[in-house]
């Protein structure tokens, strides 16, 4: 298991009692299986005792956890006859971005996400999960299909933000994440977002301008990450603890300011210590927020999902 770097103590504590266990193994005359067993218990208290406290910053760390959950995961244990589409009919392909046609819970939908991809050569074919142009004229037309034929639309959002490259703004970057955006808010079917880790500007916004926006506990979303945060007020990265405070980018405080409408609760230690936990509680939330909308008018889905994004900023966290 990768281990963050507030966790050490933990890694510490939870390598010795694999120790015991691989001694007891090697030989079946050695009892420590009491020694293993306390040790798995002052594990498990550490564990509560830090993520019962964890700061943004931290939380930001969670969310970026390499063996967490990724949008390839979800569909594949929440989705079934998931059919991929590729391209924007325009310039081509775009692997940080998945989408296509699938069935949630017998029900046929139009799935899309960011994908970051879970080891080195991965993470290289889906660009970290920052998306081109092409991706988000990807995420357009599937989301002007689903409107015509009348399927929801699900969005799992992970991606520290848009591509940045030369080629990108070239392409048009900022006009498609404005399309992107756009189309969100005129298609007359529901639209509901999931940020599964890094919500990261309008990288995000572009697919989460959504009828129901919900985070998991240990995400964050927010308009610049920590580090670029600091960078340009404090003129230096090291300043990210103090950005991410400043930023009010986890899932508690954005709840607070009706930014999201819902907290998906995680297992002890983070989507990655327990994923078919997650993967469960995900799917019972997005049951939840279809199920809140279907009856809902395609008239009434507009208006209720422009008026959303109208009333932000009217709520304060001392309300």
């Amino acid at each position: 298991m990768h281990y963050l770097d507030f966790e050490k103590p933990l890694a510490e504590i939870e390598g010795k009692a694999e120790e015991l266990r691989a001694m007891a193994a090697a030989n079946e005359e050695v009892d420590i299986g009491d020694e293993a067993a306390a040790l798995d218990r002052k594990a498990e208290a550490m564990l509560r005792d830090l993520y019962g406290k964890l700061t943004p910053w931290r939380k930001c760390q969670v969310a970026r956890h390499p063996e967490r959950p990724h949008c390839r995961d979800y569909i594949a244990q929440l989705f079934t006859e998931y059919t991929p589409l590729a391209g924007d009919r325009t310039f081509g392909e775009d692997n940080a971005v998945l989408g296509g046609l699938a069935r949630f819970q017998d029900r046929p939908v139009v799935v899309i996400g960011h994908e970051k991809g879970h080891d080195t050569q991965t993470r290289l074919e889906h660009n970290f999960g920052m998306a081109r142009p092409e991706g988000y004229r990807k995420a357009i037309r599937l989301m002007e299909m689903a409107d015509r034929f009348g399927l929801p639309v699900i969005t799992l959002i992970d991606t520290p933000g848009a591509y940045p490259g030369k080629g990108a703004e070239e392409r048009g970057q900022s006009e498609a994440i404005a399309r992107s955006t756009e189309t969100c808010l005129q298609i007359g079917v529901p639209l509901v977002s999931l940020v599964i880790g890094e919500g990261g500007s309008g990288g995000a916004v572009a697919f989460a301008t959504a009828n129901r926006v919900a985070m998991l506990e240990h995400s964050v979303y927010s308009v610049i990450s920590p580090e670029g945060c600091a960078s340009i007020l404090w003129k230096d990265a090291e300043k990210m603890r103090e950005a991410a405070e400043a930023l009010r980018l986890t899932a508690q405080d954005l709840k607070k300011l009706a930014v999201i409408d819902r907290i998906v609760d995680e297992p002890l230690g983070g989507a990655h210590r327990d994923p078919e936990s997650t993967m469960a509680s995900v799917a019972a939330a997005l049951a939840a927020m279809l199920g809140q909308l279907e009856t809902v008018s395609r008239k009434d889905l507009v208006a209720q999902r422009r008026q959303k994004f109208l009333d932000i900023g009217s709520k304060g966290l001392a309300a």
